[in-house]
């Protein structure tokens, strides 16, 4: 190869090839999604539910991320029988089996996750925490422990600080990358959804986490998101919800 302008123009394809590869590690592998609702916006949509239609400005749901759910990727229903796997695609979920947790987890989960006035636990539980290998006390333990950990953060004060208003994809990333590290935006997706009025309303953010999320060794959010491999933000703007209809 004796073209100098080839050699150089393959060196620098090969080096900005190198430093892809090399990020895309760095990034490491999404195995779980940590979704977060935000329940004002998903209670637009939803009046009729119980958890919705006793929410009040005042509540914890009101002002603070929404306990969605913890999923493994590109698993869900494992070693359940197909009569309740059927049950729970019926939508009806107060007829599934009720789950078993400790006192403890239980209170905190109510508050983490106001869905389970309806029974979303129980969903939750048979689709995507059945794949986790963990108890199912341990499996709601860790998600309510990851939510609790979003909401002291300061993503969670800037949707706070902002209900009413307008936010873009940019300030949230900055807030992301300000409570978990560099990049940690980078790892995050965020959908919107129409609301009374033609408002575009921010309605859940996913939290990509690494496979360290179920390992029972009380792994930082911060870690689990650093952990994780990067993905498209999703929504580009969008209004915080308040409370009410």
């Amino acid at each position: 190869m004796s073209n100098p302008f080839l050699r150089t123009a393959l060196f620098l394809i090969a080096v900005t090839a190198a430093g892809t590869a090399g990020a895309q590690d760095a990034g490491g592998r999404t195995r779980f999604i940590l979704a977060a609702s935000w329940q004002p916006a998903f209670c637009e949509t939803n009046q009729r539910k119980p958890e919705c239609s006793s929410q009040t400005k005042d509540r914890f749901d009101a002002t603070n991320f929404s306990l969605h759910g913890l999923w493994p990727m590109r698993k869900d229903y494992c070693d359940v029988s197909g009569t309740l796997r059927t049950a729970d695609k019926e939508g009806d979920w107060k007829k599934l089996p009720e789950v078993e947790l400790s006192a403890e987890t239980k209170v905190a989960l109510e508050k983490a996750m106001p869905g389970t006035q309806s029974g979303l636990e129980r969903h939750e539980w048979i689709k995507h925490g059945t794949c986790t290998k963990m108890s199912a006390n341990d499996y709601f333990a860790t998600s309510v422990r990851l939510i609790d950990e979003l909401n002291a953060s300061p993503v969670r004060d800037l949707f706070a600080a902002n209900v009413g208003k307008s936010l873009t994809a940019e300030a949230i990333k900055a807030a992301f990358d300000k409570s978990f590290g560099p990049g940690a935006g980078d790892r995050v997706k965020m959908s919107c959804r129409r609301a009374g009025g033609g408002n575009r309303v921010i309605d859940e953010l996913t939290i990509g986490l690494s496979e360290d999320a179920t390992s029972n060794d009380g792994a930082s959010l911060r870690d689990l998101i650093q952990g994780a491999g990067r993905t498209s933000f999703g929504c580009d703007q969008g209004v915080v919800d308040a409370a009410g209809f």
